[in-house]
């Protein structure tokens, strides 16, 4: 096992430093005259970033001193979506490079002006076509990746927008027709996400006046000690029915126990795997798939084992895979987050691959799932095609 793990750490590492070779080729190289300042910077930024994107990463999965991961996060963690959309755009870039060769030929006094068996002049070192292609081609996907990067961040830290669905069940009675679900998930409170940003988290919750809040998982990315303030803001939560939590995979990277601990202060009600009966329906939650590698994972018969199935029940659980074993034991609705919606485009390709739904609404038999795409960002403060939300699920009875 460790010499499969070593194997795959040298894979991606190898692929790391492919990618950032060619991209490096493309807009270093390629658009300086030769060894120069301009090439020596650019050089040093190439180097720079992905050192400090696997720093970022090591100092947040190792547990170092808090000080020190929010010094790396922001330069690392942003080059990490930075060098996605540099090798995104200079890739597409070379379908542009033989249409650009093409056009500056055309031009007057372009090697393909001159009639044939004129001798073409050599152009001077600052003139060459490949130059001027290079120059404008590298500048252009640059200009590209800055710009998707920089509205990307700008859309995580202005906070998640309100989405508004609704969900009809079967079960419900007439009397819970109407009643809200403030669905929040994958806020990933960490050295990039702080204290305020769970500010804006909480009061676009509450704006919404809910009837109940669930918070499906994923709240934070470190322990009590270093994350306690950030998360102080979610004591404000606020719905007539309170608010409920189950946890997410990074729970159990940061500490579980003493998350389900925090929350309970907070006002939250974790669900370990437990169920409440509520006025008009159930409301069960179950622990996430990490949980198993503590003896803590999913016990969907504890959790919904003796219920009466003539009501209906709604179920918290944060990875949507969760859903085939809520469609055995008969759930009406499963809540769920983890995917992002697969956060940075082409990721939704990727998430599609490991998840039954990526967002959204869907269906599964009597059970019907519905997946946000969260509320923060694990790793870049970025998202790209897959903005962030805070879903309000409105009940819909469906019986006379």
């Amino acid at each position: 096992m460790v010499l499969v793990l070593v194997l795959v750490a040298l894979i991606v590492l190898a692929v790391l430093a492919l990618g950032h070779w060619y991209v490096w080729r493309r807009l270093v190289r390629d658009t300086t005259r030769g060894p120069g300042l301009a090439r020596r910077a650019g050089t040093a930024v190439f180097v720079a970033g992905p050192l400090l994107m696997i720093a970022a990463l090591v100092a947040e999965r190792s547990g170092a001193p808090f000080w020190l991961q929010r010094t790396l996060a922001w330069p690392g963690f942003l080059w990490m979506a930075l060098a996605l959309y540099l090798l995104l755009a200079v890739a597409a870039g070379e379908a542009i490079r033989p249409v650009l060769r093409r056009t500056l030929d055309r031009r007057p006094g372009g090697q393909g002006a001159e009639p044939p068996g004129t001798p073409t002049p050599t152009p001077e070192p600052h003139l060459t076509r490949r130059l001027v292609v290079s120059r404008v081609v590298g500048g252009a996907a640059a200009a590209a990746a800055v710009g998707t990067v920089g509205y990307g961040t700008y859309g995580v830290l202005r906070g998640p927008r309100v989405k508004r669905i609704t969900v009809p069940l079967a079960k419900l009675p007439r009397a819970a027709h109407g009643f809200r679900i403030a669905v929040v998930s994958d806020i990933h409170l960490g050295p990039v996400l702080g204290r305020s940003f769970a500010q804006r988290v909480v009061d676009t919750v509450n704006a919404t006046q809910p009837d109940l809040i669930a918070v499906v998982g994923d709240l934070v990315d470190g322990s009590v000690k270093d994350l306690g303030p950030a998360a102080a803001p979610l004591a404000q939560l606020s719905a007539r029915h309170g608010a409920y939590f189950v946890t997410g995979n990074h729970e159990y990277f940061s500490g579980a126990e003493q998350w389900v601990a925090e929350v309970r202060t907070l006002g939250l009600d974790p669900l370990e795997n437990a169920r409440t009966e509520l006025p008009y329906f159930d409301l069960a939650g179950v622990n996430d798939l990490q949980g198993e590698s503590e003896g803590q994972g999913p016990d969907f018969q504890k959790a919904l084992g003796d219920r009466d199935p003539a009501r209906a029940c709604v179920l918290l659980a944060h990875q949507p895979a969760q859903i085939h074993e809520a469609v055995r034991h008969g759930v009406d609705l499963q809540l769920s987050g983890h995917t992002h919606g697969g956060q940075l485009w082409p990721g939704n390709l990727i998430a599609a691959a490991a998840n039954p739904t990526v967002a959204g609404l869907d269906r599964y038999g009597d059970t019907q799932l519905y997946v946000s795409r969260g509320a923060g960002a694990w790793g870049p403060p970025t998202r790209v095609g897959a903005p962030s939300d805070v879903t309000v699920i409105e009940l819909a009875a469906t019986r006379a």
